[in-house]
């Protein structure tokens, strides 16, 4: 059997064409087809045809480069100007252009709005070829660590702390920069007391910024790297970065709409996330299905409201734990006389309301009547007896329980992991999204909408049978 060998002065050539340097069936050609088909106008990219001094590239072709070189788990700016170097993809997606590192990164940077808005396009593409039915959404949140360590988030007193070290840090730098000063300017110890003095002062503004931003919206603690970013416990341990939440349709698993928060739960969330998915929809959808993590009666409501079915468990629903004796499932309700009946048949009467909870409270109408009982120190061990909680929209959390646990939602709860949660297996493993580059919260907004596209084209790429299939469904479109 022969040895196959290396041969680098063998003489060989490229095509002559640019075009010719990719197959015909390389998804490079569905990436380049996906982008002409949303246009600069529906992103917002501008093209500046007499724009004075250099040159500017394209808007269009770098953002065909940001969502390729992003699809294939690229994000450095470094990386992807290798890239146009040596990768034949790369180069006949840009048509041979070489943008450095530089402009590449300022491009990303300044152009948020357009990278938030490509998700949108997408899912409007997907709308047109019938790939989202919009029917049935799906809402799930995952953390995902921010440029910046957890190191750095401090408490307001610590900051203020630190503020008054580094003015008289700066104090010192000062006069020992004006005594160099005055000895030799070109000595090196005046250039490094001089870049010494400029970076303390940027720390200085870092931190000032972290403490404006804590006071303002009353935070214990601030990040000074990225003030946006939050602190959150996960399974690699705790980390500072965001609370991504994600729509996906039913039908193909495409996503519809995604958010940034900086929560470190997914609290509250609910109606505001499906009113946005919504929004790229054509109607409303019927049924929104999220985990028991977003179980907020009073926020779960404002969807309800809105005529959408609603099928999101409880966390006792979500534990699986059996009831027992004395759960407050046992005690009965009666509301014409607004009390709680024990299972030994005594009343809990109304005592007061809780404007912090949000909630009415319930007690015995004689504390001996529970030290009395029977069942004392089963039901309660509390002085006072039993205390039962009523919420101001009880009613409506038992509807939704009672929802949830109807076959016919079983049925359509049982498809939620396979419908939202490998999005962002996807793009945290596939695509390298383990952490956003970018700073600050709208930063992180658009990188994750970035993201999403590239999964929404790679999930169109496989429905539709490939390349070329997915090209020619473009087509129709335009039809």
């Amino acid at each position: 059997m022969a040895l196959k060998t290396p041969d680098r002065y063998q003489s060989t050539f490229l095509p002559e064409s640019v075009e010719d340097y990719v197959s015909q069936d390389d998804p490079v050609r569905a990436y380049d087809a996906m982008i002409d088909e949303i246009g600069h106008e529906d992103l917002g990219l501008e093209k500046q045809w007499k724009k004075v001094g250099n040159s500017p590239y394209d808007p269009i072709s770098m953002m065909k480069l940001l969502v390729f070189a992003y699809s294939y788990g690229w994000k450095s700016s470094r990386k992807i100007e290798r890239a146009l170097h040596h990768n034949l993809a790369f180069i006949w997606l840009v048509g041979g252009l070489k943008p450095d590192h530089k402009t590449i990164a300022e491009f990303r940077r300044k152009h948020l709005d357009t990278l938030k808005k490509l998700l949108k396009q997408t899912a409007r593409i997907c709308i047109d070829l019938k790939l989202i039915a919009g029917n049935v959404l799906f809402l799930d949140g995952s953390k995902i660590r921010g440029n910046a360590s957890i190191n750095q988030t401090k408490t307001i007193e610590t900051l203020e702390t630190r503020l008054k070290h580094i003015d008289a840090d700066i104090d010192t730098l000062m006069n020992e920069v004006e005594k160099a000063d005055q000895e030799e300017a070109t000595s090196d110890s005046y250039v490094k007391m001089t870049k010494e003095l400029r970076k303390t002062k940027v720390l200085k503004e870092k931190i000032q910024a972290a403490i404006e931003k804590g006071k303002k919206e009353k935070l214990t603690k601030v990040n000074v790297t990225d003030v946006d970013a939050v602190n959150f416990k996960g399974r690699q341990g705790s980390h500072t970065g965001f609370n991504v939440q994600a729509v996906a349709d039913e039908k193909k698993g495409l996503l519809v709409h995604t958010d940034v928060v900086n929560q470190n739960n997914d609290h509250n969330q609910f109606a505001n996330q499906i009113k946005q998915a919504n929004q790229n929809l054509p109607i409303p959808c019927s049924t929104a299905v999220a985990d028991a993590g977003y179980f907020v009666v009073d926020d779960l409501k404002k969807t309800v409201d809105e005529a959408i079915d609603v099928i999101v468990p409880s966390q006792k629903q979500a534990s699986e734990k059996e009831n027992t004796p004395f759960d407050k499932e046992k005690f009965q309700y009666h509301e014409e006389t607004n009390e709680y009946v024990c299972p030994e048949g005594k009343a809990l009467y109304y005592s007061y309301f809780s404007k912090t909870r949000n909630q009415y409270k319930y007690r015995m109408k004689r504390e001996a009547d529970c030290k009395e009982c029977s069942q004392f120190g089963k039901c309660t061990t509390a002085k006072r007896g039993r205390t039962i909680t009523r919420l101001v929209n009880e009613k409506l959390k038992n509807e939704l329980a009672a929802r949830y646990a109807s076959e016919e939602a079983q049925v359509i709860y049982s498809k939620r992991k396979e419908r939202i949660e490998h999005q962002f297996g996807h793009i945290k493993r596939n695509l390298g999204c383990g952490a956003f580059l970018m700073r600050g919260l709208e930063a992180a907004k658009a990188e994750f909408s970035l993201y999403a596209s590239c999964f929404n084209i790679s999930r169109m790429l496989t429905v539709l049978g490939g390349t070329q299939k997915l090209i020619q469904a473009l087509a129709t479109i335009r039809k």
